[in-house]
């Protein structure tokens, strides 16, 4: 199986540990999800799985996708994504192939990539925590704003902003992921993943859960003692 699958967020709860001490958990409802399509070098020119996930009804899709799901020996589904694999790994797949949560049976931390909540347009302070100039006396209705912008040092003069400067705009709306979470538990019978700590996105957005990439020091060394 592959140490990946795709879900949607339930929400958040809390659980107690053996020591009383009370841990933040996000429910994922992960999977079941279903292999819609098998790639290889020779055909693709690479090699990874794509899995769907969740059913739709007919309407909410599109005859390309109906077709693309069906050649699979699928219903319609909502939502794809692609996982790459090793050339000695892909041949164990095949299409219409059922992926569970029991993926993660043995896995103790996950990477979770979602996409953020939209909170529309927002100025420097909010977006990217700007302090804010004093709210003295003397100083006009000027505390939220970001300050010069145009006389950047590395421009030499030019009076255009150097790009990636700091600014206000779309805050939010965007892809995150989530590294090193601790999975808490795994219920086999509902398809459910707790995992530690808050994932991106509101409840019911869709998220990908993977095998953790690169762990942080500290879990990195509590992985190697267990």
């Amino acid at each position: 199986m592959p140490k990946a699958i795709l879900g949607r967020k339930v929400g958040m709860t809390r659980l107690y540990d053996d020591e009383g001490r009370n841990v933040p958990v996000t429910v994922i409802q992960a999977g079941p999800c279903f292999v819609s399509q098998v790639k290889t070098a020779d055909t693709d020119g690479y090699d990874a799985i794509q899995i769907a996930f969740e059913d739709i009804k007919g309407r909410g899709s599109t005859m390309p996708e109906i077709g693309h799901d069906a050649k699979a020996g699928l219903t319609p589904k909502r939502f794809r994504r692609e996982v790459r694999l090793d050339e000695a790994e892909v041949g164990s797949y095949e299409a219409g192939q059922e992926l569970t949560v029991e993926t993660f049976a043995d896995v103790k931390f996950v990477d979770v990539v979602g996409t953020s909540k939209g909170k529309g347009t927002a100025g420097p302070m909010k977006r990217h925590g700007f302090k804010g100039q004093l709210a003295s006396h003397g100083v006009e209705r000027k505390h939220r704003s970001p300050g010069s912008v145009g006389g950047r040092s590395s421009n030499l003069g030019t009076g255009k902003p150097k790009k990636g400067i700091r600014m206000a705009g779309r805050m939010g709306d965007e892809r995150v992921t989530v590294r090193s979470l601790s999975i808490v538990g795994v219920d086999k019978d509902q398809n459910l993943l707790l995992v530690k700590g808050p994932v991106p996105g509101g409840k019911k957005g869709f998220v990908v859960i993977r095998e953790a990439k690169r762990l942080y020091k500290r879990k990195a060394n509590l992985a190697q003692a267990s």
